[in-house]
Order: C-alpha cells, then sequence, then structure tokens
C-alpha cells in the first residue's frame, strides 16, 4: 500500500468525524442564539385640543392647536362674543350682533344705528369647519346657553330686557321672556329645569322656570352682574357682580344671595369671566382692567390666590385635563396660556381683533 493511500484514508477518517462535529455545533449555536424580539409602535399621539376664541372686533372665530399653537381664522359675522359648544362637542354655537360697541367713555348718541339683519346664533360645525347656518335669535344677541338635551337655546337680548327660546332644530324663536334690565349672563341648570339671567343695570337675576315659560324668582345681587356658574348639588351658585369687585354667593334653594366674597377694590378689580375646575373645588374668576384671575376656593369660599394674565381679561377656559388656563384678553388681541399649577404666563397667542369668550373642546 502506497503512502498516499494511507494519508488519504486518515484524512477521511478525521473529516467522517469533524463534519458531525461541526453541524452540531452549528445546530448549538444556532439554539443557542435569542428568540427575535417583536418590537411595536407606539400608537400616535391623541390630536391636541382646541382652543376656539370669538373676536368681538374682527367678527371671526380663531381656532388655536393647543400643541402647536398654529391659529386658524374664521369669520362668522359681526360682534361675535357667546361661544358655547352642544352637548356632544360637535357644534359651535356663536352669537352675532349688529349693534355697534359701545362701553365706557363711549357717546352712544353718536354710534351709527344696528344693523339688525346682523343679529343670530351661528351655527359652526367642527367636522366640516364652517359655518352651516345662522338661528334667529332676537335683538343683539349677547350670551346664551344650550339645553342639556342639545334641543333650545336661551339667549340674552339685552336691549329688549328680555331672554328668547329658540327652536335649534327649527332655526327660529319660540317666545321671549320679560326679564329685569339689560340682561347679559345666561346659565340653564344641569338637569334643564331653570335658566339664571344676570340682569346688568338692575343689579338682579331673574330665575327662569323653563317648562312654565316664566321668571319665578328674582334675587338681588351685586351691581353690574355678568354671569352665573353653579355648583353640582345645584344648592349653591356664584355670580360675578363687576361693579363691586366681588362675587355673590347664592342660595338655589331659598333663591336668595348669601354673601358677596370680596375680590378686591371696586372699580379695579372687576369681575368678568368664570370657569369652574372639574371637581368643582376651584372657580377662577378674571377680572378686565384688573389684569388678574381670581382662584376662590369652593369649600371656603375664600380667595387663596391670584395672578396676573394679560390686557383686560374677559373669557376663561380650562383644559381638559385642568392643568392649562386660557384667557381672552380683548385690547392686545392675544390668548394668554397660563400655568395652573404655578400661576405664570408661558406664552400669548395672537389672535383675532377684541378677542371676547374663549372654550376648550377636545378633538
Amino acid at each position: 500500500m502506497n503512502d498516499n493511500y494511507g494519508a488519504n484514508r486518515n484524512a477521511m477518517k478525521t473529516l467522517n468525524w469533524l463534519l458531525p462535529a461541526a453541524c452540531f455545533a452549528v445546530f448549538l449555536t444556532a439554539c443557542s442564539k435569542p428568540a427575535p424580539v417583536e418590537t411595536t409602535q407606539a400608537p400616535p399621539a391623541p390630536p391636541a385640543p382646541k382652543i376656539y376664541v370669538s373676536d368681538e372686533v374682527g367678527g371671526d372665530l380663531s381656532i388655536i392647536d393647543s400643541a402647536s399653537f398654529a391659529v386658524n381664522t374664521i369669520h362668522l359675522g359681526k360682534r361675535a362674543r357667546g361661544i358655547h359648544a352642544s352637548p356632544d362637542d360637535k357644534t359651535l354655537y356663536v352669537a352675532l350682533s349688529g349693534s355697534p360697541i359701545g362701553g365706557p367713555n363711549v357717546d352712544e348718541s353718536k354710534l351709527p344705528p344696528a344693523d339688525h339683519s346682523a343679529d343670530g346664533i351661528a351655527v359652526f360645525d367642527i367636522a366640516q369647519n364652517k359655518v352651516v347656518r345662522t338661528l334667529q335669535a332676537g335683538s343683539d344677541p349677547e350670551n346664551f346657553c344650550v339645553s342639556p338635551d342639545g334641543k333650545t337655546i336661551y339667549d340674552s337680548n339685552e336691549d329688549a330686557d328680555g331672554v328668547s327660546f329658540l327652536d335649534i332644530a327649527a332655526g327660529g324663536l319660540t317666545k321671549t321672556i320679560k326679564t329685569g334690565d339689560e340682561p347679559e349672563g345666561v346659565s340653564v341648570t344641569p338637569d334643564g329645569k331653570l335658566v339664571y339671567s344676570t340682569n346688568e343695570a338692575d343689579g338682579t337675576v331673574s330665575v327662569i322656570d323653563t317648562a312654565a315659560g316664566r321668571v319665578i324668582k328674582t334675587i338681588k345681587v351685586g351691581r353690574r352682574p355678568r354671569n352665573t356658574v353653579f355648583m353640582p348639588d345645584l344648592k349653591h351658585a356664584y355670580v360675578n357682580a363687576e361693579n363691586d369687585g366681588s362675587i355673590s354667593y347664592l342660595d338655589m334653594v331659598k333663591n336668595v344671595m348669601i354673601k358677596p366674597i370680596m375680590l378686591g377694590k371696586p372699580g379695579e378689580i372687576k369681575p368678568m369671566g368664570m370657569v369652574m375646575s372639574a371637581d368643582a373645588s376651584k372657580l377662577y374668576v378674571s377680572t378686565g382692567r384688573g389684569k388678574m384671575v381670581f382662584v376662590i376656593d369652593t369649600a371656603t369660599n375664600q380667595p387663596v390666590t391670584s395672578f396676573e394674565v394679560g390686557q383686560r381679561p374677559w373669557g376663561v377656559a380650562l383644559s381638559p385635563d385642568g392643568k392649562t388656563l386660557y384667557s381672552a384678553n380683548g385690547p392686545s388681541n392675544d390668548v394668554s396660556v397660563v400655568d395652573v399649577a404655578t400661576g405664570t404666563v408661558s406664552r400669548k397667542v395672537k389672535v383675532g381683533e377684541g378677542p371676547w369668550g374663549v372654550i376648550v373642546l377636545a378633538p
């Protein structure tokens, strides 16, 4: 046997041994590799809430994205003021008026005549991003509320000294109830049974039975009352008295004022807009030329803090999580974004002319 044959035979034996060993090693290596990890993408963040602002001078609706603070402006008509949403948050209603803008230090005898053809409630469809119709609302509608069932709007007609009932589906008035002089703020109780109308000129609140369609009680409150905010138990309510620098605390069972809650010097501190926290523990009050927002503890009915927000803040609203407050500042044409925890303004967003009301809706 030659030497090459022996060498080849030995090489084959070695190869026959090495191949199974190598395969086994590959098998072990494959088995020892960790199983592939499945990665899942985090769901996209939900759309940010939108801030809707009525601009009285420009007659516009300013829509602010609360994440990017981009602003979209849509023209509505003349003198856009009161702004409220339907119960399902799919529709915005905005009060429009053809009456000229008056106010302090304005000689009203020199103002142009009212254009009542411009009076109404604009119906803004949020999904379509446009006004779809305008409801008849009586003369010079300023503020209003929407019934809990979404079928009726109750709006104040200041120059007619009354509150009108609007059938939303039909698009017109069904009746007007005489109230005190110059009604302004109109609020409906969550059960829909009562409407409270603040009457600026005579310092009263008219309590209207919605089923009977009549005033059942008149409550004397502070001077120039603006709005009413209810506690959830419907036993107490708050009314801002602009010319007294105070908030009137009401007993809703007896329909009487219990006491005023003083915020500051009358004439300097002028309570204008109010919004309640979701848990009803705090009431936030804007103060017009006072530039401040006051925070009232509803357990003690005492102001616990205040912070400056901007020029003549009027309408105020809270974000859905209650962490941010927004104020509409008329003379400076902007909206302040306020960190509620620290009471500091994080930014001011430019909007249309004369921002008046503000509301925040989650998409």
